[in-house]
């Protein structure tokens, strides 16, 4: 009796110590566990200077998108329907450099700031095109430049990869506005008369940010993603 009361508890120890070892190791693969927060701890401490680029630079897409739909919808409503539909691409190509901006730093472990939307405003058609017009050409030729040397060091792929094809997206951007650049003053009126009479069609490419007016013939020339990757921004309804 005492032999099989001696090899019950030997069973049950192996159990135990089974259990124990099988608990341990989940505990090691879960991204909630212990290990996990350490782990996002010293990604904290690994890419300081990324994690605090990133998160301004989600905060100025997320507004940019915003404003562009706005501008959109003031467009909209001076049935200005292809102006409308310019400021549609720019708000999808702003949410889409947010959206990607948002999963890195997750992957650091960090949560997104909270993004204020309260106090950004329209005016009217022409001044919104201005604003567009110098915040774009701002963001090419100083923000992102200064953002990459501060991020380089730090050599966290994903965010140097997006980093880069948001500031490619934002050169397009240019071309794009360089149609409305020399109309936003005196000849505003031409150029009114310039959407009205050249139809529009914008594609957006969901990985990027890509913004055309035309498909390319191959991949996407920014990401190099297959033409599936874009979409076709319809036309706002009046």
């Amino acid at each position: 009796m005492a032999g099989m009361n001696y090899a019950r508890t030997m069973r049950c120890s192996r159990r135990l110590i089974l259990f124990a070892t099988l608990v341990v190791a989940a505990l090691l693969n879960l991204p909630n566990g212990i290990p996990a927060l350490q782990a996002d701890e010293s990604l904290a401490q690994q890419y300081p200077e990324t994690i605090s680029v990133l998160q301004e630079l989600y905060g100025n897409e997320v507004r940019a998108g915003h404003r562009y739909q706005l501008y959109s919808d003031v467009a909209k409503a001076d049935d200005l329907v292809n102006i409308a539909h310019l400021f549609k691409a720019l708000s999808v190509s702003e949410a889409v450099h947010a959206a990607k901006f948002k999963v890195v730093l997750e992957s650091l472990g960090v949560k997104p700031q909270e993004i204020d939307l309260s106090k950004i405003a329209a005016s009217g058609t022409r001044e919104n095109l201005k604003y567009a017009t110098n915040v774009e050409l701002a963001e090419i030729d100083q923000e992102y430049p200064a953002y990459l040397r501060r991020i380089t060091p730090e050599l966290h792929r994903k965010a140097l990869e997006h980093v880069n094809y948001a500031w490619a997206s934002e050169r397009q951007h240019r071309e794009l506005i360089k149609k409305i650049q020399s109309g936003t003053g005196m000849f505003f009126s031409m150029l009114v008369k310039y959407f009205y009479e050249n139809d529009s069609r914008y594609y957006v490419n969901n990985n990027c940010g890509a913004t055309v007016t035309e498909l390319p013939e191959g991949n996407c020339p920014i990401c190099h993603f297959p033409l599936d990757t874009y979409k076709e921004i319809p036309k706002p309804d009046i």
